[in-house]
């Protein structure tokens, strides 16, 4: 009497009620190396599964997922496929790269059984033949890059091997649907020489970004200096702009006030008793600045008449009706005065 023991995919295992034997397979072996269904006229197919049928060892049809009858003895349950995506892991295998470097390489394969009757009949075991394309596949195009190339266009190769095992899986009505690689191992002295490339390359990063950091520095610095050397030169231009408009409007207060004190000097000297305020004046400043020679210098020139002070003044005022005659526009005709005659025989006037 036999008994169910294991369900895998589908299929069904069946052994000995007496004797239970351990099946030391892989899931591909145990998934088409298991019997089959029994033809017990009533049949309930499971979802997602496809059972195929023969008659007289013709195929005949396809059982649906539902209830099913078959003829007995005529018919027969040939294969049962399982219609979920199925997931195989790629065993280890060594593949060498384009510049010679020999990878140990595994991944994990995903697909999906499109057409039963190929599935059935046009390989003898799909799985199988997927796994070993697979491999082949990986090989091929792994040979076509280099080390470096294999980590950083890893979407890439997975992306061509699923299209070369669809080109061959299409008759076999297997559509691969996935293809990743697990890991890459390379032999250790190649891992050794990888690390030092990898600390290398960061070494030059340092270096760059330090020698950028110092150009940045001294652009810097320049740059700084420009601006306080441009600052330095529009403040001194500032401060010279401002003491010139200083000292222009010292000079112009100090005309003003000059202009002001001789209008104020030649009104003094139009009323009565300006010549002799004038005299008195010119007086006190002779005998100031004789005070002063001997404080100045050592050097000291003298008049041969330093003591005819009244001299001295009838002489700058002589001077002062001078030049105020010359600066009249038209001459006058009122008689001179005693001093003014003498001036102008002392000076050699022609109009005297």
């Amino acid at each position: 009497m036999l008994r169910t023991i294991c369900r895998s995919g589908g299929l069904l295992l069946k052994q000995s009620q007496r004797t239970v034997p351990k099946l030391w397979v892989t899931p591909a072996q145990q998934r088409w190396a298991s019997s089959l269904p029994m033809n017990t006229v009533v049949l309930f197919v499971p979802q997602q599964e496809a059972w195929v049928v023969e008659r007289m060892g013709r195929f005949h049809r396809i059982l649906e997922p539902g209830l099913n009858f078959l003829i007995p003895v005529l018919d027969r349950i040939r294969y049962v496929q399982s219609l979920k995506e199925i997931v195989i892991d790629v065993p280890e295998q060594s593949a060498v790269s384009l510049d010679n470097v020999t990878l140990q390489i595994d991944g994990v394969l995903y697909l999906r059984i499109l057409d039963p009757f190929k599935a059935s009949y046009g390989v003898e075991d799909p799985e199988y033949a997927v796994t070993q394309l697979a491999q082949t596949t990986m090989r091929s195009e792994l040979g076509k890059l280099t080390l470096d190339k294999v980590f950083r266009e890893r979407e890439s190769l997975n992306s061509n091997i699923v299209h070369s095992i669809n080109q061959a899986s299409d008759e076999w009505g297997i559509r691969c649907l996935r293809y990743e690689i697990k890991d890459i191992h390379v032999p250790p002295r190649v891992k050794e020489s990888m690390q030092m490339q990898v600390e290398a390359e960061r070494k030059k990063r340092a270096t760059v970004l330090e020698s950028e950091g110092t150009r940045e520095a001294a652009i810097n610095v320049a740059e700084g200096r420009k601006q306080a050397q441009i600052l330095a030169s529009e403040g001194e231009k500032a401060e010279q702009i401002n003491k010139a408009a200083g000292e222009a409007q010292a000079v112009l207060a100090k005309a003003e006030a000059k202009a002001k004190a001789i209008r104020l000097l030649s009104d003094a000297l139009t009323e009565q008793n300006g010549n002799a305020a004038a005299s008195l004046s010119v007086a006190e400043q002779y005998v100031l600045a004789f005070s002063n020679l001997a404080k100045e210098s050592n050097t000291i020139l003298l008049p041969t008449n330093t003591g005819d002070i009244s001299g001295m003044v009838t002489q700058a005022m002589s001077i002062y009706s001078t030049l105020a005659k010359q600066k009249t526009a038209i001459p006058s005709l009122a008689p001179k005065s005693e001093d003014e005659k003498s001036a102008d025989e002392e000076f050699g006037n022609p109009s005297a």
